[in-house]
């Protein structure tokens, strides 16, 4: 976990929520913002963040492959939960264990958020915890695609809570192997959509994978929707809603 220095977070204005009250905690390269309907102490949340970057660093520590592999790796029973999680998740995938950390952390936050707020949004670096009880839209930023910033996700309360996360190969410092210019996944958890969004991104080299990316998601039990930009191509898989 290595410190990355400020990025301007600009797409935080495209989630709409303006009703609640917001959060932003920086922990090390950790930067993130919760939005709840209840306030929350600063420092109870800057304490969590920090417990949870401390066992995944103290692992590290430990197995350094854990930072390092860009496959799934197996991790001791004795493991903390967020490491467990975090493997698992990666193993479904089918990429490194890393590849969640963000996703992680928020849906760990998240969850710890659960027995208080009743409407909590999380976003670290572009991934984000979502648990509401309204429709909220969320804008979508793809490069120099000609999608960027003309379309939204609409995201009706379904779930008890989601993970939707977005990577990139054309936009951010995450790594992949991919072009695409967003590949924004939404599944059960933050853990399983990081994860997922890391090697479906991958998969995208150009607009004919764009269904052998969705053919990958169709097999994964916890996707519930996917969309994927590649410069002026778009695909919408499962249970996901478009606006302008």
């Amino acid at each position: 976990m290595k410190q990355t220095g400020y990025q301007e977070r600009f797409y935080r204005d495209w989630v709409g929520a303006s009703e609640l009250i917001h959060n932003r905690i920086i922990v090390g390269e950790t930067d993130i913002l919760i939005s709840t309907d209840k306030s929350v102490e600063s420092d109870f949340l800057t304490g969590k963040i920090k417990h949870y970057r401390a066992y995944i660093e103290d692992y590290i520590k430990k197995d350094k492959n854990f930072l390092t592999s860009l496959v799934p790796i197996d991790v001791d029973n004795d493991a903390p939960f967020i490491v467990k999680d975090m493997a698992a998740a990666t193993k479904i995938a089918g990429v490194g264990p890393m590849a969640a950390v963000a996703g992680a952390i928020a849906e760990y936050l998240g969850q710890d958020l659960s027995g208080r707020c009743k409407e909590i949004i999380i976003e670290n670096g572009g991934d984000i915890f979502l648990k509401t009880r309204k429709t909220r839209h969320i804008g979508i930023f793809a490069g120099t695609s000609p999608f960027s910033k003309k379309i939204r996700i609409s995201i009706e309360p379904k779930e008890p809570s989601l993970g939707i996360c977005t990577s990139s190969g054309t936009v951010g410092h995450s790594l992949s192997f991919g072009k695409s210019d967003a590949t924004v996944i939404i599944a059960k958890s933050a853990i399983l959509a990081d994860a997922l969004a890391t090697r479906v991104g991958n998969i995208i080299q150009d607009a004919t994978c764009l269904g052998k990316a969705t053919e990958f998601l169709k097999k994964i039990d916890g996707a519930k929707g996917a969309l994927l930009i590649i410069d002026s191509s778009m695909c919408v898989w499962g249970d996901i809603k478009i606006m302008k």
